[in-house]
């Protein structure tokens, strides 16, 4: 999907205008490699970096981040992914785009009033009002597998024909391709969360460690990775950009 061949710099990204950072998503926590592809490369972020709209997230093999945008929603991007932001300008309601990777969700709601927000995949269309969720599109097939963790989720298949699935928390389903939307499934034990939540523990502590001095620059010059807080609620400063990731593969 990404037709143009990217350069990749260490440097921090070119500060976004005001109208640009408008309904922005900040970078509050991160580990590894994770980048912003803006004006045709692919910028290393660091704590505080803002995402634009229409902007691409690409993670490395160790990269991890949370972002956070205006009414506290946060979306948390693991390692090897790409991702779009708002990909639809004119629908707020859009948040995310997932082409490869795995992403968890948390959408806030106020007051008991719906918040109501669409990720995409190449294969789904997952519909959310004020819940917790995961998303995972596999490489070369776009697979896409939803587990519901807190709240209901609504699933469409994006290219076949059939009614949506609602999922309840504990239930899972995966959406092929070339086959109708299959019946959801219970996540027997929550082996599925427990494998999701190992995968945000275990970066969030690389991103300890690499704040706390553990792993830092070498001689070559390459910076480690770092990051703040805890995986989902703390931002404690920022770090320097870690090295860029090699250029997501032909789509």
């Amino acid at each position: 999907m990404l037709a143009m061949a990217l350069s990749l710099v260490s440097q921090t990204p070119p500060a976004p205008t005001p109208v640009e950072t408008d309904g922005a998503a900040k970078l509050v926590n991160f580990s590894g490699q994770i980048s912003v592809v803006r004006s045709g490369y692919a910028w290393a972020l660091s704590t505080g970096g803002i995402v634009n709209r229409q902007e691409v997230i690409v993670t490395g093999p160790d990269g991890w981040g949370v972002f956070q945008v205006a009414d506290g929603s946060k979306f948390e991007v693991f390692n090897n992914s790409r991702v779009v932001f708002r990909a639809n300008q004119g629908e707020w309601r859009e948040l995310l785009e997932v082409w490869l990777g795995k992403v968890r969700v948390q959408i806030e709601h106020f007051g008991g009033l719906p918040n109501n927000n669409k990720v995409h995949t190449p294969t789904a269309v997952i519909s959310v009002r004020g819940t917790i969720f995961t998303v995972d599109v596999e490489d070369q097939t776009e697979t896409t597998t939803v587990i519901d963790e807190e709240g209901s989720v609504v699933v469409r298949h994006r290219l076949q024909a059939g009614p949506d699935r609602i999922l309840q928390p504990g239930e899972y389903v995966r959406v092929f391709r070339n086959e109708p939307l299959a019946k959801s499934m219970f996540d027997k034990g929550g082996a599925l969360q427990r494998m999701v939540h190992a995968a945000s523990d275990a970066a969030y502590q690389a991103a300890v460690n690499a704040r706390n001095g553990t792993a830092g620059i070498g001689k070559a010059g390459t910076t480690a990775a770092t990051g703040s807080g805890t995986a989902a609620d703390k931002n404690n400063g920022g770090s320097a950009p870690p090295p860029p990731p090699p250029p997501p593969p032909p789509h």
